[in-house]
C-alpha cells in the first residue's frame, strides 16, 4: 500500500506505486484534465513518474506557483524541436531557463537573423497544436554518447560524457523529438500553450570559454496565458521609453566615453540632481545621530588582508605599486622594491581605523560613523551598465560600532530610515529578505548563529515580514535586502543592512565594557541609497525622467507668447529664482506650442507661460507637465506656491 497525503490533509491509500496522473484522476477528472506535474515531497516530478512510498502530494496546474517554471522548461525544448525541424543539421546544446523566459543555444554554420524568429515561432505554434506527448527513459550512459555521436550531435555527447557517474542519463521525448534533460517535463506540447515570444538573437560561445566554437543562441519569453505575456511585453516597451542612459542623454544629465570605462561624466543638472540628493541624505543622518567622516582613497594592502577582502574580492580591486625610490641622489631611479596598496572598493576597514583611535567605552556605543565614500571595483567590461554598473561609485556608506545589546535597537533604527526615506523617495513597494550564510564564508557557525537570529528578531520586532534568501549573504556576515517594486512592476534591490562579528576581531577593534575588560563591538555595514550612481539611475527609470520638483535640475522654464512680454518674462523668472527655484528663460521667436513641446520633451516639470495679458495683469499661466490645462495665477502666489511645492519631502515636514 502507498499513502498519498494530499494538500488538504486527506491521505488517499493505493494499493501499489502509483503515478501523478493516476492520483490526479482519483480526485477529480477535472483535476486530471489541468494536471501538469505532481510535487511529491516538495520536488516537482513528472506527471507519469512512479511514486513507489508514502509521501505528501500536490497536484501541479497552470494557477500553481511552480507552473510558470515547467511552462519555460518546455518552451526551450519546444524551440529546439522547431530549429531542428525547419534547419536540419543544426545541433543542440543547452537550453536553460532564465528570468522571464527561456534560450536554446545552437550549432550552425549560418548565424540566424531576427528575420528567422518569425518563421521559428510559427513552427513551434504548430507543434503545440500537434499535442505531441512527452515520456521520459533513462539511457546507459556508453549507449547516449554513442547514440548523440551518431546522430550528429556532438555537443550533447560531450555533456553527457561529463556528467557524474552516478547521474542518470535522463532522456524526454516530445513524440519523436528527443533530448538530454533532467526534467521535469508537461505531459505534451499542448500544455505549453502559445503565451510565447521569440526576443532575440546572440552569439556564445561554448561553455563560456572564448577558446571555444561561437554557438548562436535564441532568446525567448514565456507566460501561462495572453494577458500575462502582453503585460510583459507592455513593460519591455515601457522600460525602453524609460533607459536611464537615453534619458540621461535627452535630458543632459550625464555621459560615458571609451576612455573612462564605467565612470561617469556627471553634466551640470546631472550633478545638481546628485547635490540635492546629498544634502536631503545628510540632513537624516545628521538628525539620526551619525557623525560624517573622510577616509583615504587609497590604502595599503595590509588593510585588505587583515580585513579578508583581499583573499575574496582581489580580483574586482585596482592596485597599484607602491615604489620605493632610490636614496642615490645621483641616480634617482626607482629601486624596483614595491609595496601594494590598492583604490578601496568599500569603506569598512578604513572605518574601523577611525574607531580604533583612542580608548572607546561601552558608554560611547552605539558610534555611527558615515561617509560619501568614492569606491572602485574592476568590474568586468561586459558586465557595466549605465548608472545600474560602475567602476567608480559613491555610496552613502554608514558603519554603526555598537554592544550586542544594541543590535534589535539600531536594526530598527536603521529600518526606520529606511522606509521614511524611500516613501520620501515615492517608492513605497519593499520586500524584505534576510540573506543567510554563503559557502564561502569567514567566522564559525555559532557567530553566523547569533547574526542571523538578532537581524530575524530585529526584522520581527520591527512588525515587517520577510523571507530567507539562503545562502546570500556577505563572507563576513548575514545581510538584509530591500527589494523595490517601481512603477512599472520591475524589482529593484537597492541600499543594504549587514550584521558583522568577524571585521572587528580581524582589525581588532574593540571598547571596554562595565567590568574593564575589553570587549568587542559589533559592526553594522549600511546604505540606504546604496551608491548614488545606481540610485539615480532607479530613480530615472521609475520615474520615467519626470523626476519629482524638488528634484529636477530645472523646475520651471518661462517662455513667451509674444516677444512684447519678453521683459515681463524676465521680471517673472527673476521673482521665481529669487523664491529659490531653478529656472530657465525662453524667449525665443518661435511658436509657443512647439516651445512647449520642446521643454516637456526636456521634463521640465513646470512651463510658466507669460503673454501681453499676463503682463498687464502681473500674472502668469502654469503648465504642469503631463497635463494639457493651465492654471493662472498672480505672479506672487504662483511664486509663493512653487517654492512650497519645491521644497525637498523632509523640508515640507519641517
Amino acid at each position: 500500500m502507498v499513502a498519498i497525503t494530499l494538500p488538504d490533509g486527506s491521505v488517499r491509500q493505493f494499493d501499489g506505486p502509483v503515478t501523478g496522473t493516476l492520483i490526479a484522476e482519483n480526485i477529480s477528472k477535472s483535476l486530471a484534465k489541468k494536471a501538469l506535474a505532481a510535487k511529491v515531497d516538495g520536488v516537482v516530478s513528472d506527471l507519469f513518474g512512479t511514486i513507489d512510498h508514502d509521501a505528501t502530494v500536490e497536484i501541479v496546474t497552470r494557477d500553481h506557483p511552480d507552473a510558470l517554471e515547467l511552462v519555460r522548461h518546455d518552451a526551450a525544448h519546444l524551440l529546439a524541436q522547431a530549429v531542428q525541424e525547419l534547419y536540419p543539421g543544426t545541433q543542440v546544446t543547452i537550453g536553460p531557463t532564465i528570468e522571464d523566459g527561456f534560450y536554446y543555444d545552437f550549432a550552425r554554420d549560418e548565424p540566424f537573423s531576427t528575420d528567422d524568429l518569425a518563421a521559428i515561432e510559427k513552427r513551434m505554434m504548430q507543434i503545440v497544436d500537434e499535442d505531441r506527448a512527452t515520456r521520459k527513459e533513462v539511457w546507459d550512459r556508453d549507449e547516449a554518447i554513442k547514440h548523440f555521436k551518431e546522430i550528429g550531435e556532438k555537443y550533447k555527447a560531450e555533456i553527457i560524457a561529463d556528467l557524474p557517474q552516478d547521474e542518470d542519463v535522463k532522456i524526454y521525448f516530445h513524440g519523436d523529438w528527443h533530448d538530454l534533460c533532467r526534467g521535469p517535463h508537461l505531459p505534451s506540447t499542448r500544455h505549453i500553450g502559445k503565451a510565447f515570444k521569440l526576443m532575440k538573437v546572440a552569439g556564445a560561445y561554448w561553455r563560456g570559454d572564448h577558446r571555444n566554437p561561437m554557438l548562436h543562441r535564441i532568446y525567448g519569453t514565456a507566460w501561462l496565458n495572453d494577458k500575462e505575456l502582453k503585460a510583459y511585453l507592455h513593460r519591455l516597451e515601457e522600460a525602453e521609453k524609460r533607459d536611464h542612459r537615453k534619458l540621461g542623454r535627452e535630458m543632459d544629465l550625464f555621459h560615458f566615453q571609451q576612455e573612462a570605462q564605467g565612470s561617469v561624466f556627471w553634466h551640470p543638472k546631472g550633478y545638481l540632481v546628485w547635490r540635492q540628493l546629498e544634502a536631503y541624505i545628510r540632513r537624516q543622518l545628521d538628525a539620526d545621530g551619525y557623525d560624517e567622516v573622510k577616509t583615504p582613497q587609497i590604502l595599503d594592502s595590509v588593510f585588505w588582508e587583515q580585513s579578508g577582502h583581499w583573499a575574496k574580492f582581489r580580483e574586482n580591486m585596482f592596485v597599484v605599486p607602491d615604489e620605493i625610490p632610490s636614496t642615490d641622489e645621483e641616480a634617482p631611479v626607482l629601486s624596483g622594491k614595491a609595496d601594494l596598496m590598492a583604490l578601496k572598493p568599500m569603506n569598512c576597514p578604513a572605518h574601523v581605523q577611525i574607531f580604533k583611535q583612542g580608548i572607546k567605552s561601552y558608554r560611547d556605543l552605539p558610534i555611527r560613523m558615515a561617509e560619501f565614500g568614492c569606491c572602485h571595483r574592476n568590474e568586468a567590461h561586459g558586465a557595466l551598465h549605465g548608472l545600474m554598473r560602475v567602476r567608480q561609485m559613491t555610496q552613502d556608506d554608514a558603519h554603526i560600532f555598537c554592544r550586542e545589546d544594541q543590535i534589535t535597537d539600531e536594526t530598527r533604527r536603521f529600518l526606520d530610515l529606511f522606509s521614511r526615506v524611500y516613501e520620501d523617495m515615492g517608492m513605497t513597494d519593499i520586500a524584505y529578505k534576510l540573506a543567510t550564510r554563503p559557502e564561502m564564508r569567514a567566522g564559525d557557525d555559532a557567530t553566523w548563529d547569533r547574526a542571523e537570529k538578532a537581524l530575524a528578531d530585529a526584522l520581527t520586532a520591527a512588525g515587517l515580514e520577510f523571507e530567507y534568501a539562503e545562502g546570500e549573504g556577505a563572507f563576513y556576515g548575514p545581510k538584509l535586502e530591500f527589494h523595490l517594486t517601481d512603477a512599472i512592476g520591475r524589482t529593484w534591490q537597492a541600499g543594504t543592512f549587514q550584521l558583522d562579528y568577524v571585521l572587528p576581531e580581524r582589525l581588532d577593534a574593540t571598547y571596554v565594557d562595565e567590568a574593564g575588560a575589553r570587549q568587542r563591538p559589533v559592526m553594522l555595514h549600511r546604505a540606504v541609497f546604496g551608491t548614488f550612481e545606481r540610485f539615480i539611475g532607479l530613480l530615472i527609470e521609475h520615474y520615467a525622467g519626470r523626476l519629482p520638483l524638488w528634484l529636477s535640475p530645472v523646475q520651471a522654464v518661462v517662455t513667451t507668447i509674444t516677444s512684447a512680454a519678453d521683459e515681463y518674462a524676465k521680471e517673472v523668472a527673476d521673482a521665481l529664482s529669487a523664491a529659490g527655484l531653478r529656472v530657465d528663460l525662453d524667449i525665443r521667436s518661435e511658436k509657443i506650442n512647439y516651445k512647449v513641446r520642446e521643454h516637456s520633451h526636456a521634463k521640465i516639470p513646470v512651463i510658466a507661460v507669460v503673454g501681453a495679458k499676463e503682463a498687464e495683469e502681473k500674472a502668469v499661466s502654469l503648465r504642469r507637465l503631463g497635463s494639457k490645462d493651465q492654471e493662472t495665477l498672480s505672479l506672487d502666489e504662483a511664486a509663493s506656491r512653487l517654492a512650497r511645492e519645491a521644497l525637498a519631502p523632509d523640508l515640507k515636514r519641517a
